[in-house]
Order: structure tokens, then C-alpha cells, then sequence
């Protein structure tokens, strides 16, 4: 079951999530095996990296107070040009990767996407109900750390991440495979609720709290402890007793993340009807129909002509067609 659990270590300037996906997990992947072999869409390394992106993402899309969707997207000059992950406030979940090139076996965060330095992690905040003239939110930082030294885990440049856009401590333990995936978040808590917003004293004693906490030191080191394979096979209760037997947690009820994906045949008409009647045209003379797939899911929207000539009708509004095709 894709459970999220959310924690608070009682008396403390700490809290925690963990997360563990593995039916929507596995569906996501099925959703994007080859048609062609009923293989696997993305090599193993990929695959690996994909689910510790989903994790992270419903790790800091449940972290926030925000309508709208997270997405997190790694990006650069190696044979993986894109991967990302999409988390919306309900914890629904969809991620996807382009791949430009052979990916070796054993490849970390660096020769997937870093080969030349070139490589860099964003962050998008975007509202549901955006006003008008609102553009959302982006935070990007480079895949290396301060030394500019190249990081090679996802963990590494998140923690980078939320350090530079923050300021605040955060230890993530992340894991993925065929069958989960998986994470752990520890963070230290601001000393005062929006200091950002206070700014003056309360950012700078924030920021001076930051590596100094003995707190957050202290149990960022006992999640450290936990291993990728522990984290990808031991159920969620085992896993919080083992790290924090000595603790005090005060546990909330868990949320429910799910698979999910926002493509729709509207979508898909509205983009087809964007590109105009004559291009349109000359798709089906060439291939005796428009096929769409999504990348994310790997639906199949096809519009023969005679679905073309439906949705080039005037005052037509609902999307010719019986229909998605898997």
C-alpha cells in the first residue's frame, strides 16, 4: 500500500516524513513499459532514479501549504537529457524520463546527467488557480555541491537544494526499484515560524543554527544508518522503530499518495486545435492519422480523419473519437 507518514520528535525542533510507493509505484512503470518488447521504457539506472525523484517529490509536496502542483525536474549534458516528477496536493504522482543515450549499469546522478558539469536540479511551484500575470515558482541549483564538486546522489543535491533555498537542515535517505519506491526526510524546524517573512534577527538566527543543532545532528545521523535495501523492504513501522526507539514521536495519520496522470483526449484537442486545421492535415497525409502519446503514461490518443474533420467542426465541443487507446 503507498502510504506517507508524518512525524514530529516530541520537544524537539525536528520533524520527519517517510514515504513508500509501491502499488502506484509499479503501475507507473507498467504504464510506461515498451510496447514493442514488454520490456522496461527506461534503462535500470533511470528507472532507480525516477522513483527516488517520486519519493522526494511527495516527501516535499506533503511538506508544503500549497495548491498547486511541485515538480521536480534533473536535467543536463549526459545520456539522460530529463527526468521528472510531478506531485499534486492530493499526492497524486507521475514522473517520466528522456533518454538520449546508453546508460551505463552502474550509473549514478553524475554520468546520467552531469558528464560535462552542465547539469542542474529545479524546483517549480505551480499554483492551480493562478492569478492573472503569475508565473510560478522556480528555484534551480547546479548538481555539484560548494567545492563544486560533482554530487552523485539525488539525496546530495536535494539536501544542497534545501539548504541554499531554506536554510534549513534536511537529511533524506532515497531508494527506488522495480518495485518501490521509497524515502526518508528529517528536518530541523525554523525557530520561528516565517522568518523568512520576519527577516533581520529571525533569518540570522536561523541561520546560524544551520550544522549546529544538536538535535537534528544527532538524529539526521541515526537516518543516515538506514540502508537503500532496508528502506525498499522493511514496512514503515519497523523501519521509524529501529532508527528511533529512543525517541519520542508523535505520529499523524498517514496520507494515501496514488498514480496519477492528468493527460485527457480535451487536452489533446485543445493542442491539436492550437496547431491548426492545415498542419493537421497534412499529419494524415502523410500518416493516414494523428497519433499522440504521453509521456508520462504512456496513453495513445489517435484522431483518424474523420475525428479530424470532428474536431475542426464549428461549434463542436465535445473531443471526437471513441476514446484513449493503451
Amino acid at each position: 500500500m503507498d502510504q506517507l507518514h508524518k512525524f514530529l520528535f516530541e520537544g524537539l525542533a525536528v520533524r520527519g516524513m517517510l514515504v513508500r510507493l509501491d502499488t502506484g509505484w509499479r503501475e507507473l512503470l507498467s504504464r510506461r513499459a515498451s510496447r514493442d518488447d514488454g520490456g522496461h521504457a527506461f534503462p535500470a539506472p533511470v528507472r532507480a532514479l525516477l522513483g527516488e525523484m517520486t519519493a522526494a517529490g511527495c516527501l516535499m509536496q506533503a511538506n508544503l501549504k500549497f495548491n498547486g502542483a511541485l515538480i521536480l525536474q534533473v536535467y543536463g549534458d549526459g545520456p539522460v537529457k530529463l527526468a521528472v516528477a510531478e506531485i499534486h496536493p492530493d499526492l497524486g504522482f507521475r514522473a517520466t524520463a528522456k533518454v538520449v543515450g546508453p546508460v551505463p549499469a552502474d550509473a549514478r546522478v553524475e554520468a546520467m546527467l552531469n558528464v560535462h558539469g552542465k547539469g542542474r536540479c529545479a524546483i517549480t511551484l505551480d499554483p492551480r488557480d493562478r492569478l492573472p500575470g503569475q508565473q510560478p515558482y522556480q528555484g534551480v541549483v547546479p548538481l555539484h555541491g560548494d567545492r563544486r564538486e560533482p554530487l552523485q546522489d539525488l539525496s546530495a543535491v536535494l539536501e544542497h537544494y534545501m539548504l541554499q533555498s531554506e536554510q534549513l537542515d534536511t537529511k533524506l535517505v532515497l531508494a527506488g526499484n522495480d518495485e518501490v519506491a521509497a524515502g526518508l526526510l528529517i528536518q530541523r524546524l525554523p525557530m520561528s515560524g516565517g522568518a523568512n517573512l520576519a527577516g533581520g534577527a529571525a533569518v540570522q538566527r536561523d541561520e546560524d543554527q544551520i550544522g549546529h543543532n544538536e538535535d537534528f545532528n544527532r538524529i539526521a545521523l541515526l537516518a543516515g544508518t538506514l540502508t537503500p535495501e532496508e528502506l525498499l523492504t522493511l514496512d514503515p513501522d519497523v523501519v521509524l522503530h529501529r532508527l528511533f526507539w529512543q525517541e519520542h514521536l508523535v505520529r499523524f495519520a498517514p496520507q494515501t499518495p496514488r498514480f496519477a496522470c492528468s493527460c485527457s483526449r480535451d487536452r489533446v484537442v485543445s493542442m491539436l486545435r492550437g496547431l491548426g486545421r492545415d498542419e493537421i492535415d497534412s499529419i494524415v497525409a502523410e500518416q493516414g492519422q494523428v497519433e499522440i502519446g504521453c509521456d508520462f503514461c504512456g496513453a495513445q490518443y489517435r484522431f483518424d480523419p474523420v475525428d479530424v474533420g470532428e474536431l475542426f467542426t464549428p461549434g463542436r465541443d465535445q473531443p471526437p473519437g471513441s476514446g484513449v487507446v493503451q
